[in-house]
């Protein structure tokens, strides 16, 4: 896939809401962590509200639009998840974007935006925090913060995890894709389902019924998603809820239960999703994995 350029100070960036509302004061704190690493920010029209949404579909279209077409433009931060991005994406434009590529960052909901860019052109883009999750963070050495602004300059990181006994050994390599597992589940059978042979595929997920990660997982394996997999990276699966009558299986054994049968490694407990310390990840970059009796690690492949 192709890459954006990499940002450097003096370079304009954006912050656009393409989902859930956010008042002024939620990226005030991103704000000025941009402003240390010496970049200019466009916020757009941002600040407005249309029931849980940042404006009308239109508005919010528009906005986002914008700053895909923007030539000078080199990043756009998202301000928030939640949802909304879906109700936009049949209507958006990508020439511009494939003239002047840039980075698109964000998690949870905005999933459905990388999948979007993979598909359409093949191109790259940054599953991280964004301002809104970054909002209570004042420290720029937070691992969430400092690996996004080390990735949008190329910084590379590679990532260890400890060992968690549902891992399954072995190597893999392939393209990293993937994001929030009920957005992935909403887009199978969608133009903007992405394949998935050969990749390694990340998982995360918030406030979830165990059921509902069951039910998902293996509509993922019907899809034909799961069967050919270089790898799998479990993220934060956190806040989930069970019934009256147990599932009987917590949210990680669910989903090392549902691939249960394939032979690639698995890795949970990768720090990234609906986690303190969500570390930025490149979607659509080439990395290698390996899982053994110490752990996990993933690298970028050059």
């Amino acid at each position: 896939m192709q890459l954006p350029p990499y940002v450097k100070s003096g370079d304009l960036v954006s912050i656009s809401a393409p989902t859930r509302w956010v008042d002024p004061e939620d990226i005030q704190n991103f704000v000025s962590f941009l402003e240390q690493e010496g970049l200019q920010t466009m916020t757009g029209s941002i600040f407005t509200r249309h029931h849980q949404f940042a404006g009308e579909d239109k508005d919010r279209l528009d906005d986002l639009q914008q700053m895909l077409d923007h030539p000078d433009i080199r990043a756009i931060f998202c301000a928030r998840g939640g949802y909304g991005i879906i109700r936009l994406l049949s209507k958006i434009d990508l020439k511009g974007f494939a003239e002047h590529p840039k980075w698109v960052i964000g998690f949870s909901d905005i999933t459905a935006l990388h999948a979007f860019l993979q598909m359409r052109i093949g191109v790259a883009s940054i599953h991280a925090a964004m301002p809104y999750t970054l909002r209570d963070v004042t420290d720029a050495d937070d691992s969430a913060v400092s690996s996004l602004f080390g990735i949008l300059k190329g910084e590379l990181p590679t990532y260890t995890v400890p060992a968690n006994p549902l891992n399954r050994k072995g190597k893999g390599s392939g393209i990293l894709l993937g994001g929030n597992l009920s957005v992935l589940y909403s887009l199978t059978g969608t133009l903007f389902q992405f394949p998935t042979r050969g990749a390694i595929l990340f998982l995360e997920d918030v406030d979830e019924y165990l059921y509902h990660i069951d039910r998902m997982m293996q509509n993922l394996k019907l899809a034909g998603m799961l069967e050919n997999l270089a790898g799998l990276v479990v993220g934060g699966l956190t806040d989930m809820h069970d019934n009256e009558v147990p599932f009987g299986m917590d949210a990680a054994e669910i989903i090392r239960s549902a691939v249960e049968e394939f032979d690639f490694p698995v890795c949970f407990d990768f720090p990234a999703g609906h986690v303190e310390g969500n570390m930025a990840m490149v979607l659509g970059r080439q990395v290698s994995m390996e899982v053994n009796q110490d752990g996990s690690q993933l690298d970028y492949i050059d």
